[in-house]
């Protein structure tokens, strides 16, 4: 039974699509279809609250556009979670959030974990939705320096920078597992594993792979 995905970059980078989509394609089902989407209109990346007010209208005209399309789930592919609660309202279909889905998987392999980030400026809110979520007893947060755009371009300096983040995470933090809490990082988890010797969680794939075991559920139901 083919299952419909619709994945959503509330950014308008297509290269954090692209590295969506590519990524996406590794640990997908060969029977669900997946449909990765970013607003034509708004900011390339989402660093400040600026930022986000700017995306928020362009993110849901674009929501707007696959109501009643046949998707049976959605992702956000966002680490802060904008708009979610809306674009759940006006889907009426599982949408799962990327920061919801990361965490509930670092707490099944960590004892203690931490949240590695690209920007400086997304620190409050991703502390705020630690609390959110009930996770900050067992959680801490860092922020690599770099830009969403950045990351997802990939790069040796921004490579180095995130290397940097995730042994202070290691050494000062306590932490035995990293999640990724960005789109733009999407992609880097295996590597990462391998280099660090610890779980790397890619927060965006692990809202992918929960929202195909709900839109089975949703078909059924």
């Amino acid at each position: 039974m083919t299952r419909r995905i619709l994945v959503i970059n509330p950014n308008n980078n297509a290269a954090v699509s692209e590295g969506i989509r590519r990524a996406a394609a590794q640990v997908i089902c060969a029977d669900t279809e997946l449909t990765v989407a970013n607003p034509l209109h708004g900011p390339l990346s989402i660093e400040s609250l600026e930022d986000r007010a700017q995306a928020i209208p362009p993110l849901l005209a674009m929501v707007d556009s696959y109501i009643g399309q046949g998707f049976d789930a959605c992702v956000l592919g966002c680490y802060d979670d904008i708009a979610l609660d809306e674009i759940r309202r006006r889907l009426k279909i599982p949408v799962v959030g990327a920061f919801e889905a990361s965490i509930a998987a670092a707490r099944t392999v960590s004892a203690r974990f931490c949240v590695v980030t690209t920007v400086h400026s997304a620190l409050p809110t991703i502390t705020a939705l630690l609390h959110t979520y009930g996770a900050q007893h067992i959680a801490s947060v860092l922020a690599a320096g770099i830009g969403v755009a950045d990351a997802a371009a990939g790069g040796e300096a921004a490579s180095h920078k995130l290397n940097q983040t995730i042994q202070a995470a290691i050494a000062q933090q306590g932490a035995d597992a990293i999640v990724l809490g960005s789109g733009g990082l999407i992609g880097r988890a295996p590597a990462l594993a391998k280099a660090f010797n610890l779980p790397v969680i890619d927060a965006v794939l692990c809202a992918i792979t929960q929202a195909e075991g709900l839109a089975k559920l949703h078909k059924q139901t």
